[in-house]
C-alpha cells in the first residue's frame, strides 16, 4: 500500500527541524500583553504557521493548501501532496512552563476519515517557551495520529469521545506504525471506555431519581 511521503520517509524528520528552525527564526509577532498568556502565544504561532507552512514545506508535497477553518473545525490547515494524500492538520501548543495541560485532538467519530487510506489527521504540537517578548521553540512534534502511542492518550468524556494528550510533557511518537494496529487498539481501548460511562450513567440517574423522590415529597 501507497505512503504518505512526509511521514514515512527521511523527510518525517527533516521537516519537525525545519518547523522548530522557522519558528525560532521568526520575531515581533508577540507584544508584552500577549507573552503572558499562553492562550494568545498559542494562537499567535498558530497564525505564524498558517501563514508559512505552505513555504516551510516546501510547494511540492504541499498543494491545495487552505487554513481558513472554523474554530471548532476538526482541521488548524489542511493540504494535498503530489500523491494524493490529504493531510487534516490539527495544531497544539504547549507552554514549557505551565508544567501540564491535556489538550483534546479530536472526536473519536471524526475518525471514520481514516476509511480513506490516503487521508490522514495530523498532530503537529509546538513546545515552547517564551523569553520576554521571543518565542523560544524546544520541540516540535509533527506526526499522523497513528504514531502517537496509547501510553500517552486517553479517552474524554464528551460527546463520542475524545481523544486527549494526557500529559504534554510526555508524547510518545512510534515513527512508521501501523494505522490498522492504531485504529483496532483505539476500538479496543472504546469497548472498555464506554461500558465504564454506561455505569457512571446508571449512578447518575439512580441519584436523581432519589432527588426527585425528595422533591415529590417535599413542601411546595
Amino acid at each position: 500500500m501507497e505512503k504518505s511521503q512526509i511521514f514515512y520517509s527521511n523527510r518525517f524528520g527533516e521537516v519537525q527541524e525545519a518547523i522548530k528552525v522557522f519558528l525560532n527564526s521568526q520575531e515581533g509577532y508577540l507584544s508584552s500583553s500577549t507573552a503572558n498568556s499562553p492562550r494568545a502565544v498559542g494562537d499567535a504561532i498558530q497564525d505564524v504557521l498558517s501563514s508559512n507552512l505552505q513555504q516551510v514545506l516546501g510547494e511540492e508535497i504541499c498543494k491545495n493548501y487552505s487554513s481558513n477553518f472554523a474554530r471548532r473545525a476538526m482541521a488548524d490547515l489542511a493540504f494535498e501532496d503530489d500523491n494524493g494524500f490529504y493531510y487534516v492538520i490539527d495544531v497544539k501548543t504547549h507552554r514549557l512552563s505551565t508544567k501540564f495541560n491535556m489538550p483534546n485532538l479530536t472526536s473519536v467519530e471524526r475518525l471514520s476519515l481514516y476509511e480513506s487510506d490516503k487521508n490522514v489527521f495530523a498532530v503537529l504540537m509546538v513546545a515552547y517557551d517564551v523569553e520576554g517578548t521571543r518565542v523560544q521553540v524546544e520541540r516540535v512534534t509533527f506526526a499522523p495520529i497513528e504514531f502517537l502511542g496509547w501510553d500517552c492518550l486517553t479517552i474524554g468524556a464528551l460527546g463520542w469521545g475524545q481523544i486527549q494528550v494526557a500529559n504534554s510533557n510526555v508524547i510518545t511518537v512510534n515513527s512508521g506504525y501501523s494505522r490498522k494496529q492504531w485504529m483496532l487498539e483505539l476500538c479496543d481501548t472504546l469497548s472498555e471506555f464506554y461500558p465504564r460511562e454506561i455505569t457512571k450513567i446508571e449512578e447518575r440517574l439512580s441519584h436523581f431519581a432519589k432527588v426527585k423522590e425528595f422533591w415529590l415529597n417535599h413542601s411546595d
